[in-house]
């Protein structure tokens, strides 16, 4: 007998199950259903058909059309010309925030006073600023007669610069208002991240006799990685999204010079009433965000490997 009970004593012990902590992410994953996949499938679905305003109202005049818009998109010019301003954004405009983000969060991280605070503060505003209202101050800012740049450009005696009027030059010209509306959070995730980094790290390198570029590019920077991994991550699917400013500021011109996909999609879907054409767009370019996720995945994977 006490040798059945010492053979039953080594058996593992069966896990229960535990419905509690499936109870706290249901509502999660819900709504995670509910506004991310369901509307996912509904805009592939859509995709393949004519759907327009009739068709909202009477499902009848909707009509499955197969691969049909994603053929004329293909051959459309103006989703070219959408899809080579994209990553003209995202091209130039990413590796800026990360470079601004990161050089603020370095420069407010060396002082914790109240001046530091202050300035913490003022770099993150933009961020919280409605875009309407900063698209008013930055038009201002971009006219052509007597706008502030200009202006400052006329007391170098140097000539005016069409900021919104020429499409290479209109591009830049919102890259540089989104990237200085685009700091504020990024610089955040740094400061805290550098703030996170033990002190002793530096003193000892400082004993070795380790410079300040050495313990950047040594210390710093790699154990700054899985915050740029993330902002990077991030800010990269909000710049292949790229809408508000081209909305507000040049409405996707001039001459289409400053067409976003995003932008195409909604003039397609709101502007002409083509929802399957839009929602072939949109799937294209969940598809691009997608692929571009998976391959910052990818690498920072390889780069831990390492």
């Amino acid at each position: 007998m006490a040798r059945k009970k010492t053979l039953h004593s080594n058996q593992p012990a069966k896990k229960r199950f535990k419905p509690e902590p499936y109870y706290f992410i249901t509502p999660a994953i819900a709504l995670l259903i509910l506004f991310a996949v369901l509307p996912i499938l509904i805009a592939l679905v859509i995709s393949f058909t004519d759907m327009d305003l009739r068709g909202i109202t009477d499902w009848s005049n909707i009509s499955f059309i197969g691969l049909e818009n994603y053929r004329v998109l293909l051959s459309d010019p103006i989703f070219w010309t959408s899809l080579y301003n994209t990553f003209f954004y995202v091209i130039i405009g990413v590796p800026l925030v990360i470079i601004c983000s990161l050089g603020a969060a370095l420069l407010l991280n060396y002082g914790s006073n109240k001046l530091f605070q202050f300035f913490r503060v003022i770099y993150y505003m933009p961020a919280i600023t409605n875009i309407v209202a900063i698209a008013v101050i930055w038009g201002f800012l971009y006219n052509v007669s007597y706008g502030l740049f200009n202006q400052i450009l006329g007391f170098l005696h140097s000539g005016p610069v069409l900021w919104l009027e020429d499409p290479t030059i209109a591009k830049l010209s919102l890259i540089i208002l989104a990237v200085w509306k685009g700091i504020g959070i990024n610089m955040l995730i740094y400061l805290a991240a550098l703030q996170a980094i033990p002190k002793d790290y530096y003193e000892a390198a400082t004993i070795d006799g380790a410079s300040r570029r050495q313990q950047f590019f040594k210390i710093t920077f790699p154990l700054l990685g899985f915050a740029t991994f993330f902002i990077t991550v991030t800010t990269l699917i909000g710049w292949l999204q790229f809408f508000e400013e081209p909305f507000v500021m040049t409405q996707g011109g001039p001459l289409d010079g400053t067409i976003s996909i995003a932008l195409f999609i909604y003039e397609t879907g709101f502007s002409y009433s083509n929802f399957g054409y839009a929602a072939a767009a949109s799937f294209v370019l969940f598809v691009i965000i997608i692929i571009a996720t998976l391959i910052q995945f990818k690498l920072r994977k390889t780069q831990e490997d390492l």
